[in-house]
Formats: C-alpha cells, structure tokens, sequence
C-alpha cells in the first residue's frame, strides 16, 4: 500500500477548513489542517508535506504572503491558492497554481491536486543530464 500525500490546508474559517479536510481525507489524503499563517509554517516545518492549499483572504498574513514564505523553505512542494479571482488578478504569486474559489468545483479541484501532487521531484526518469566538461588544474 502506497503511503498517503500529506496536504497541508490553510483558511481561516473553520467551516470551509472542515469541509476541505473531509473531501480531502476521503480521497485518500492524509491532511493537516491550519487556522493562520503561522500555524501553517509551524506545521510545514514539522512535517513532510507534499501539497500546500491556502486560501488568499486571512487575517495577519495573506495566503499569497503564505505560499511566498513557504516556498523559501521548500521550493520543491507544490502549493495552489485559492480565493476570489477578482482579488488574485492584481497581483503575482509564487503558487504553482491560483484556482477561484467560488467557481472551481469539488471535483476540479481534486483533479488539480491529483495532478500536482503526482509530479516528480528532480529530472524525469531517463532523461540525459548534460554535464559541461570540466578542466582539472594539474599540479607542477
């Protein structure tokens, strides 16, 4: 049995959180759950994460000011944010990728983690790594 993708979910409201975390974990994920920005960095630093889901809209620290954070940690982990496309159209984010909140469904949004949990860390297997030769300096 292969082990489960840990997803780390992050709103500030409870309620949305919960439902997350319930359509999550009966697909299979294993999830941990954060209120704040700072709970989800204290989480993200103790465990091995694979997928971070962070809502934009929340007090003190913003799920785009989040992911930002995060991604100086762990580059490599995938992370998507979520929330009103009129909010998230003005700016850039680090998120690999932004989904609306309102108009993404259940459904499309478990297909999005699928894909984005499932890609490989590091170079594909059989692809040719090309190494510049290197000139060695020989001792006299």
């Amino acid at each position: 049995m292969r082990p489960k993708k840990i997803i780390l979910c992050v709103d500030d409201n409870e309620q949305d959180l919960s439902v997350l975390s319930f359509t999550l974990s009966t697909n299979g994920y294993r999830v941990i759950s954060a209120t704040s920005g700072q709970q989800a960095i204290e989480a993200f630093s103790n465990a091995a994460v694979d997928l971070v889901l962070s809502d934009y809209s929340m007090p003190q620290m913003n799920g785009g000011q989040l992911i930002g954070h995060l991604k100086e940690i762990a580059g490599h982990v995938p992370m998507i944010l979520r929330g009103d496309p009129q909010a998230l159209s003005s700016e850039g984010y680090a998120a690999d990728a932004v989904l609306s909140k309102k108009n993404c469904s259940p459904a499309e949004l478990l297909e999005r983690i699928k894909i984005m949990s499932a890609r490989k860390r590091g170079p594909r297997k059989g692809a040719q790594r090309h190494f510049q030769p290197m000139e060695l300096a020989v001792a006299s």
